[in-house]
């Protein structure tokens, strides 16, 4: 439904990601209306949101039936590449991005912001730097289904989002703060750890009811080595009940960096991770 073309500031010569839709061509009406509130929400929404791990918001419009925002360019590639189990991150590698993460999500949530769609295709990291250090590019994206809280009254109706990182309340209708973004990191998490997700079923409904019942697995039952407090968090991410899970991001963004060695660096050359030796990660 859209394009995103790599393009060059007339103004400045910077580089750009420009996002476009061409909104008239695929809806009409009240869908047309709505999806053109859509798009550009994620401009309104980012552009409120200055953090360096949140991307930028250079101009957003509307030309000859055409809609678009102008973002930052991160000569990179997403995180879902390394959910792959041959192209797992090393352990400290994983715990340094999702805690930057995680702070940016705590940015957003202070500012009202919650994103209703973390996931692995929405988080850029710059190949060719140390991932997680502190001149390396995390960059959270795509706040196109975003929600402004309303601390008054309960949000229901329309399921947006990406089903297996989407927490109970979610699917259910119920309501939906910073801890619903938080169980998502939760999956992030305990995928990128894996390269499986905690559920996973051959049906929508199957899906839905094990994330609403079912206790996710000890992500040591899939790679034994990891620690006990590493599981602990993890599973403390994924917790069904809200008041149980991680109550902000930077609470969650600090037991991560408890668990991540202090000096690990780790170069994406190509886009392909190298493992540091000290940390082991299955073939």
């Amino acid at each position: 439904m859209g394009t995103v073309y790599l393009a060059r500031d007339g103004a400045t010569a910077r580089p750009v990601a420009l996002k476009t839709l061409a909104l008239a061509s695929e809806f009409e009406g009240s869908e047309l209306t709505q999806a053109r509130e859509r798009f550009f929400r994620e401009a309104n929404m980012s552009g409120r949101l200055q953090h360096p791990d949140i991307v930028a918001i250079h101009e957003a419009g509307e030309a000859q039936g055409l809609a678009f925002i102008a973002m930052d360019y991160v000569n990179g590639h997403d995180l879902f590449r390394h959910t792959q189990a041959a192209r797992l991150l090393p352990v400290a590698a994983v715990l340094q991005v999702l805690a930057r993460v995680a702070r940016a999500l705590a940015h957003a949530h202070r500012h009202g912001v919650v994103h209703r769609d973390v996931k692995p295709a929405n988080v850029m990291i710059d190949a060719a730097a140390a991932v997680g250090a502190a001149a390396g590019v995390v960059k959270v994206t795509d706040f196109g289904i975003a929600r402004i809280t309303d601390a008054h009254r309960t949000r229901t109706g329309l399921v947006l989002g990406t089903p297996s990182f989407m927490a109970p309340e979610q699917l259910t209708g119920g309501v939906i703060d910073g801890r619903t973004d938080l169980y998502a990191l939760g999956v992030m998490l305990f995928q990128l750890l894996t390269g499986t997700l905690p559920h996973t079923a051959e049906s929508m409904g199957r899906l839905m009811h094990q994330i609403a019942n079912d206790v996710a697995p000890d992500v040591r039952s899939l790679r034994p080595e990891l620690s006990e407090a590493l599981a602990a968090v993890v599973a403390r991410a994924l917790d069904k009940r809200p008041e149980a899970r991680f109550q902000d991001g930077d609470r969650f963004a600090a037991d991560l960096l408890a668990l991540a060695p202090e000096a690990a660096t780790f170069e994406l050359p190509d886009g392909d991770s190298r493992t540091d030796p000290r940390h082991n990660r299955p073939d």
